[in-house]
């Protein structure tokens, strides 16, 4: 079986669409609400200060002294990610996860049909420091390309790996790339150096959403696979120019290349990281570029990372729907029925996990908390309310640590466990940190004490009687309820039925505050 087929190629269709999954199709169908444009020529050291917090989409028509157009903080709001995948934003966990298991279709096709390859540098020509890429944050290690999506084959398998990397400009035909952080490219790498080969990658920079959502999962399959299965369409495939891996046609740049087999050598950051602090500077590989490829009319992009902010990143974004999709995975293992579940994008996407269940028998709850504490190793603050509580607001969030929430009772810690060194609260050096899960539910069974009900403006809803005696008679009554019976709009004429049934000595109330006629009474 050759890659290709493992990977599922399949017959081309007889008309192939490279419009339809093109970054720049997807920025073009973005409103203003969604996308600021700036016509003005801009200096690339203006770039960063300009999507600092932005909200927004930004467009740059005139970047660089080339002119070069240039988009960044394309994945910077779950709407914008949302709107990529046709569905609203609270649906789009359901929505990746259900494509996922779509049957993948890919199809190979020329280089000279395919967009990404219309313009080809070699050589001398493939220089990365012709390219806009701007300098993100104030200690960073040089220019960065932050938007590039990697591409390698894994000899042990035939499979292509896809995942997310920065590139550090080194010099016009050299950069850094991160591989500290457990990967599959990094044991690619690794496995390939250990024996003395040197690693091909393609990095393609100006992508669709849905693609850069498939870069972040992390399956045990050819992840080509993914791109086509998130895309719900057939994937169109082309041979890298320089090396024989396959990448999607539609991308707007390919970058080339191989990471020399001599290890973590060179100095590689600073970097302002994805959890709004400074990583520090790491003995990476080397990538030496050997060809660039682009279409005619290429759409450069850029990703926003760090800074305080984080809500607004892209890699918070893209980190909080890769967490929701494996938490959930693992909460239908755990548990009956979870209902949802939120990384929150200002922890980075990862730390801070919410979970809304309905609790089926006791200690459900603590189990959904030691279910994510060993999903995943960034999973640290894990937060579980019962299904009235909204996990998408802060403050709804705030009023159930307040009030459902016990320290002596409901707090679980768990240390010694793995987690991500780059957390810049663990002591220098440590991989293992402590967990702590919120259980801020109420206790299994005491949810029908009036005491922990939610007040809400009355309906006055529910069965009509010709008096107020006669719905007393009927069985005990909260105020509301007595004012529905009788189609009351004010509520007065009812205190004064119960006033004068009260002077009769004939009413009472029960521990809930309801109405009713004492046994015996007429």
């Amino acid at each position: 079986m050759n890659v290709a087929e493992k990977a599922g190629a399949q017959p081309r269709p007889n008309t192939i669409d490279f419009e339809r999954f093109r970054l720049r199709r997807f920025i073009e169908s973005l409103g203003t609400e969604e996308l600021e444009v700036r016509d003005a020529a801009i200096d690339l050291a203006g770039i960063a200060a300009v999507m600092e917090g932005n909200s927004k989409a930004v467009l740059f028509r005139a970047a660089g002294p080339e002119q070069a157009e240039l988009v960044g903080n394309v994945m910077g709001s779950r709407a914008r990610i949302a709107s990529a995948f046709g569905v609203e934003p609270h649906e789009l966990m359901q929505e990746v996860t259900r494509r996922l298991g779509n049957k993948p279709e890919i199809f190979e096709v020329s280089r000279a049909e395919a967009p990404c390859q219309a313009v080809v540098l070699t050589g001398a020509d493939a220089d990365v420091t012709r390219l806009p890429v701007h300098l993100q944050h104030g200690a960073d290690g040089g220019p960065y390309i932050s938007a590039s999506i990697d591409f390698v084959i894994d000899p042990k398998t035939g499979f292509t790996n896809v995942g997310l990397r920065r590139l550090m400009l080194r010099s016009q035909h050299e950069t850094g790339i991160d591989l500290v952080a457990p990967s599959d490219l990094k044991a690619i790498y690794e496995s390939n150096a250990a024996a003395g080969k040197p690693t091909p990658v393609s990095f393609v920079v100006g992508a669709h959403p849905i693609d850069h959502v498939a870069g972040v999962m992390r399956l045990p399959v050819d992840e080509l696979g993914i791109v086509a299965s998130l895309r719900e369409a057939p994937l169109a495939v082309v041979k890298s120019i320089t090396n024989d891996i396959r990448i999607p046609a539609d991308a707007e740049y390919v970058i080339e290349g191989y990471l020399d087999p001599r290890g973590h050598v060179e100095p590689e950051g600073p970097y302002g990281e994805f959890l709004g602090y400074y990583g520090a500077v790491k003995r990476n590989p080397v990538f030496h570029v050997t060809a660039i490829t682009h279409r005619t009319d290429a759409l450069f992009q850029t990703s926003t990372i760090g800074g305080k902010t984080l809500g607004r990143t892209d890699t918070a974004q893209l980190s909080a729907l890769r967490t929701e999709i494996s938490i959930w995975g693992a909460l239908e293992a755990a548990v009956r029925e979870p209902v949802a579940v939120y990384a929150t994008t200002s922890s980075g996407g990862a730390f801070n996990v919410r979970i809304a269940l309905r609790q089926r028998v006791p200690g459900e709850a603590r189990n959904a908390i030691g279910a994510c504490m060993g999903a995943l190793a960034n999973c640290k603050n894990i937060y579980v309310v019962d299904p009235d509580v909204d996990i998408f607001s802060d403050e709804q969030m705030d009023w159930a640590m307040a009030t459902r929430f016990q320290p002596d009772r409901d707090l679980i810690v768990m240390s010694g466990m793995r987690t991500l060194p780059l957390d810049p609260s663990l002591p220098p050096g440590s991989r293992v940190g402590a967990k702590v899960g919120y259980d801020l539910t109420w206790p299994f069974g005491g949810r029908d004490r009036l005491e922990v009900r939610v007040p809400a403006p009355p309906t006055f809803t529910g069965k009509r009687f010709p008096s107020v005696e006669a719905a007393l008679a009927d069985g005990p009554k909260f105020f509301e309820e007595l004012m529905a019976a009788v189609g009351s709009r004010d509520g007065r004429e009812v205190v004064r039925v119960l006033g004068s049934l009260r002077d009769k000595q004939t009413l009472d109330r029960d521990g809930e505050g309801r109405y009713f006629i004492k046994t015996g009474s007429k």
